[in-house]
C-alpha cells in the first residue's frame, strides 16, 4: 500500500500515474494529520507527502512518524517528501525523511525515488543543487 498526501489534485494525479501499477493499493489523503491513523491501522509500504498540505505538511508528517516510531508506537514507514524548492532539502533531512524530490516532478525521478524507497533504500534528489565552484 502506498499513501499519497496532498490537497492539490494535480500532485495526486502525477504521483498516482507513476505509482499505480495495478499491484499497489493507493490511499489518497488530503490532510497530513490523517497519516498516523492510517499507519496505526494498516502500515503502508510508503508514504508520499507534499511539502505543503493544509494543517500538517510533509515535513511535519515525516517528523510525526519518526517520533512515533522511536517511541515504539508504530512500525517504520519510509517517507518521500515532495519539496517546493531546493532550500527545503535542509528541512527534509532534519525530519529524517528517507527520500525527497524537488518540484517540478517528472515521472523518471519519481519512479526512481519510489523504487528505491520500496526496496528499503533512500533517494536524495540532486536536481537544482547549487553548483560549487573550486576556490582559486
Amino acid at each position: 500500500m502506498v499513501v499519497i498526501v496532498s490537497d492539490a489534485p494535480s500532485v495526486i494525479d502525477e504521483v498516482r500515474a507513476v505509482v499505480d501499477d495495478g499491484e499497489n493499493e493507493i490511499v489518497e489523503l488530503r490532510d497530513g494529520a490523517q497519516v498516523r491513523d492510517v499507519v496505526e491501522y494498516d502500515p503502508p509500504d510508503l508514504v508520499i507527502t507534499d511539502c505543503q498540505v493544509q494543517n500538517m505538511g510533509g515535513i511535519a508528517v515525516a517528523l510525526d512518524l519518526k517520533l512515533e516510531e522511536s517511541g515504539g508506537r508504530i512500525p517504520h514507514v519510509p517517507v518521500l517528501v515532495l519539496l517546493d524548492r531546493r532550500p527545503d532539502v535542509f528541512l527534509a533531512k532534519r525530519a529524517a525523511a528517507e527520500g525527497y524530490l524537488v518540484k517540478p516532478l517528472d515521472p523518471i525521478r519519481l519512479r526512481r525515488a519510489v523504487t528505491a524507497l520500496l526496496a528499503g533504500g533512500t533517494f536524495h534528489d540532486e536536481s537544482f543543487r547549487p553548483f560549487t565552484a573550486a576556490a582559486r
